[in-house]
């Protein structure tokens, strides 16, 4: 599949090798990567507002290059839009209202791990375990 944007967090980088080696071997091949930053650090959006939404504008724009290149390769449907940051991840899923055609959904790339390898019913199913056996039972 080619749905896939990754946004490498500046603040919160897996740099124990190239990020795009780690979340292509998670997700496949079909992935690009977007650098930019979302804005969304700690308190920026909300102690600088001005210079956010600045950059909030820089990384939609790179958003609609990726897809660009995503449809362009062929890819159809939804496109989702991967991290490994809380902040990011809040920054990044204010993005869907604003582009058009269902462009967008942000989640965490392990989320989307769990849900290739476990199924899209991976989150009830690990609830519904732990709760007959307890946490300790399916962690094991």
């Amino acid at each position: 599949k080619g749905n896939f944007m990754y946004h490498d967090p500046c603040h919160t980088p897996m740099k124990l090798q190239d990020p795009m080696k780690t979340v292509k071997a998670l997700v496949g091949d079909g992935v690009v990567k977007s650098e930019r930053c979302c804005g969304e650090s700690g308190t920026l959006g909300v102690t600088r507002p001005d210079i956010s939404t600045q950059i909030r504008f820089r990384k939609e724009e790179e958003i609609r290059k990726a897809e660009s290149t995503l449809r362009a390769q062929g890819t159809q449907g939804d496109l989702k839009i991967l991290t490994s940051c809380p902040s990011c991840l809040q920054g990044l899923s204010r993005y869907g209202d604003d582009l058009q055609n269902g462009l967008l959904e942000a989640d965490y790339i392990v989320v989307e791990m769990a849900r290739q390898i476990l199924g899209e019913n991976w989150m009830p199913d690990y609830v519904a375990r732990a709760n007959a056996g307890g946490i300790e039972r399916v962690l094991v």
